[in-house]
């Protein structure tokens, strides 16, 4: 088959190489000058199955109220506006605040994860790719006994989906990270997750993306999707600013704008774009900087071991398509950072923000439309994008191929909001 995948993240381009590998035509369209430039250009770097959980849980919209009363370093900001848009996706992610809906989000974002961290090991085998990557696992930092104690949910959870972790003691996570040796009085225990990876994002999606094209791939870059083309049940064409593109298949794969694209055509997709900060630094004292990579549970930051940089990525805000750069965002991250580590220079580090495609249950959108029979969505993966970008890609290619799919998938595509 001909298939049109519209963008060229992460997610889009492990998708094309699936697809080619099963020995489709595919052709890749985006509308900037490379692979890798949007959301997945400068995330938090970690690849942590382990780590999948969903926002929407018990308890947290007491939380989410604290932490918009909170003055300074907040993890969550809501930014004052009327966004119609965005009181649906957080009437949604309300309804999901529940132990019974956290259970089974969770289950279906750890089934994802651990799935997709399988097949980027096997393609790494495979080809030999190499991204900055490292596969040293993952330590999420407490520093409350509250923290802790939060945690034995998903633990329970963790165990019962058969992943490894272990509750760590300050001298335990002092073995496994000694860069966090002067932060000791701030620790009380850490998550430690060991099949957890990290690498970066953006060099993976370039470097796969110049495979995929030796495969055989084509990739339109610096192209705007502009609108899709339908007729009855089946989509026609794409209309972008290099004319109509044609295809026996159409997959979705734009991130926070996958909505606007689908909503002409009477599709509503529940994905919202909630804006991401990251830095990314360069590193001057190997004996101040993380080993491997580290989640600061008080602050949601996560500070990743990338070669010779270090990248501190998290906060939340809604904002709608805001890609404005704000400082006090900027001043959280170097918080968290100087409190643990300060192995690096920050006067040095390169400011950037994305925006995260969330949907209100965390799990991403995998699968057919029911309106059209030949448009697939593969979109909605929020922090998660480089965790679950080789499983979503191999998992789309799979339902559009009509082969059955390794893990069970039919709870994952847009029926599943009715």
């Amino acid at each position: 088959m001909k298939i049109i995948i519209l963008g060229a993240g992460v997610i889009g381009t492990t998708s094309a190489w699936y697809l080619s590998k099963l020995g489709h035509e595919v052709t890749v369209v985006d509308r900037q000058p490379a692979p890798g430039l949007e959301t997945s250009f400068a995330n938090a770097g970690q690849v942590s199955p382990g780590y999948s959980t969903p926002w929407a849980g018990p308890g947290m919209p007491l939380q989410a109220m604290k932490w918009m009363l909170q003055r300074d370093h907040s993890p969550l900001v809501i930014r004052k506006r009327f966004d119609l848009a965005m009181f649906r996706w957080l009437e949604q992610f309300l309804k999901n605040c529940n132990a019974h809906s956290y259970d089974i989000n969770k289950s279906r974002m750890l089934r994802i994860a651990e799935y997709s961290r399988d097949c980027l090991d096997t393609l790494r085998e495979e080809t030999g790719l190499t991204y900055d990557d490292r596969q040293r696992g993952l330590i999420q930092l407490f520093r409350t006994n509250k923290q802790v104690d939060k945690t034995q949910r998903d633990m329970r959870l963790l165990a019962e989906s058969n992943i490894p972790h272990s509750l760590l003691t300050v001298d335990q996570i002092l073995e496994h990270e000694p860069g966090l040796a002067h932060a000791r009085h701030l620790l009380k225990a850490g998550l430690y997750l060991p099949g957890d990876q990290s690498g970066d994002a953006h060099i993976f999606t370039q470097r796969l993306a110049k495979m995929a094209e030796a495969q055989g791939v084509t990739f339109l870059y610096g192209t705007t999707v502009k609108g899709v083309d339908a007729a009855a049940d089946e989509i026609m064409s794409v209309r972008t600013s290099a004319g109509h593109l044609r295809g026996d298949a159409y997959v979705v794969s734009m991130g926070s704008y996958s909505p606007l694209l689908l909503k002409p055509l009477g599709i509503h997709l529940p994905v919202y774009p909630v804006k991401g900060y990251s830095l990314t630094l360069p590193l001057t004292d190997e004996s101040h900087a993380p080993y491997s990579t580290v989640n600061d549970e008080t602050y949601k930051v996560a500070i990743t071991r990338l070669g010779n940089r270090i990248r501190v990525g998290g906060t939340a805000e809604l904002t709608g398509y805001n890609t404005r750069l704000t400082p006090d965002r900027r001043e959280t991250l170097a918080l968290s950072f100087s409190e643990l580590f300060g192995g690096g220079d920050l006067t040095a580090a390169t400011y950037w923000t994305g925006l995260r495609p969330n949907t209100p249950d965390g799990t991403p959108v995998i699968g057919p439309t029911d309106a059209f029979r030949n448009l697939w969505l593969n979109t909605g993966h929020g922090t998660l994008g480089w965790t679950m970008a080789c499983g979503s890609g191999r998992l789309i290619a799979d339902m559009i191929h009509g082969r059955k799919t390794d893990i069970p998938s039919l709870d994952l595509s847009l029926s599943r909001y009715g």
